[in-house]
């Protein structure tokens, strides 16, 4: 986990077509935000984000999807995080990431979605070297084992 992230909660999982589907809440101390963001979007101790995995054993892959539940009215991030076996090296795994964030109803608008994106870049990059000695073969693996 990020060292931000401090809980998740499974809501549901069922495998679906061989794939194993888990929808999860994600709970977080904090998004990183300056104090003076405070006046304009408020503050919460605990951020919650909705997450969605596929597991699919027989492609080698595993997809997450996560939606930010906490400042919806006017933050909106959606990110999709795929991983893959590499075409060319079995043993690596691609990771590719998108993240889409919206801010409305605010000023600073372009600001605001900036800070997001450049946070959301800097815990990505954290993530990644998390994973370097993990593989999505081992994740696979593991499903296989407790199937």
């Amino acid at each position: 986990m990020v060292p931000s992230v401090i809980g998740a909660d499974v809501i549901d999982r069922e495998v679906i077509n061989g794939v194993l589907c888990t929808h999860r809440l994600v709970v977080s101390t904090q998004w990183g935000f300056p104090k003076w963001t405070q006046a304009l979007i408020g503050y919460a101790n605990l951020c919650y984000a909705s997450e969605r995995s596929e597991v699919d054993p027989v492609n080698k892959q595993m997809i997450l999807r996560t939606h930010n539940l906490t400042f919806g009215n006017y933050i909106a991030v959606d990110e999709a995080v795929k991983y893959t076996p590499h075409p060319d090296d079995p043993t690596k795994t691609l990771l590719t990431q998108e993240a889409v964030v919206t801010v409305r109803g605010v000023p600073l608008t372009n600001y605001m979605e900036d800070l997001l994106a450049s946070k959301i870049s800097f815990n990505a990059n954290k993530v990644r070297s998390l994973i370097v000695k993990k593989s999505l073969l081992h994740i696979c693996n593991t499903l296989n084992f407790l199937q």
